[in-house]
């Protein structure tokens, strides 16, 4: 693919699957052009890099879709100042997003294989206000908690208790939570020490992060 051809797949991805998918925040579309979504899909798939699929990784992960990538950083509305955990790190390219509008990301991600391609997928572009961990994302970072913002790179049946207690008062957790055939984005603000208020944004599926707890088939 020459360069030509790129820039034309990279606009037709933002113009095509992502605008119309009530990505309107300026800041995301800016970033979701100049940020090289290419230079974090694993070799193989470059050729998949602006289609709308999730794309195979390592140890049986999942890379998002760009417009799910796209609508959970608009979700997150991270501001310059925020302090930003990520789990599920993937190849980084959702890292690399929230690096770009906030002071500093973790990001944890539990396949060394991936951590290793994240740490330098992120090093080749060029930023270095993150810290991808090797580790499962399940209990968050609670020596560094609170943070402003927690964004979860995959799906869960539910958001655990202790990740939304590592969020300071005010910060906002954002996840696709659920079961299959139908998931919700959400957005869950700690809006005192003990209230969280969750808004519903809108549907898709995602995969799931791994180790987390399943919900129970049945409740009566």
């Amino acid at each position: 693919m020459n360069l030509h051809n790129v820039e034309q797949a990279r606009f037709n991805m933002i113009e095509q699957q992502i605008r119309p998918w009530n990505v309107a925040d300026s800041a995301v579309l800016q970033l979701l052009s100049t940020v090289k979504r290419e230079d974090f899909v694993p070799l193989v798939h470059k050729s998949l890099a602006f289609v709308d699929m999730a794309i195979p990784l390592p140890g049986e992960q999942l890379m998002l879709t760009p417009r799910i990538q796209a609508r959970l950083v608009q979700d997150a509305a991270v501001n310059p100042t925020d302090k930003v955990l990520e789990i599920g790190t993937g190849t980084g390219f959702t890292t690399a997003l929230l690096a770009h509008q906030a002071q500093r990301v973790i990001s944890l991600e539990i396949n060394p294989e991936l951590a290793d391609m994240a740490r330098t997928n992120l090093q080749q572009a060029n930023i270095h206000n993150v810290e991808v961990r090797q580790a499962d994302g399940v209990n968050g970072a609670a020596a560094d908690a609170p943070f402003d913002v927690i964004v979860l790179g995959g799906s869960v049946a539910e958001v655990p208790p202790n990740l939304l207690n590592q969020l300071k008062v005010g910060g906002r957790l954002v996840a696709i939570v659920g079961d299959e055939p139908i998931m919700h984005a959400v957005t869950i603000t700690r809006t005192s020490e003990t209230y969280f208020k969750t808004d519903e944004k809108w549907d898709d599926n995602a995969p799931r992060l791994l180790n987390f707890p399943t919900s129970p088939a049945f409740r009566f």
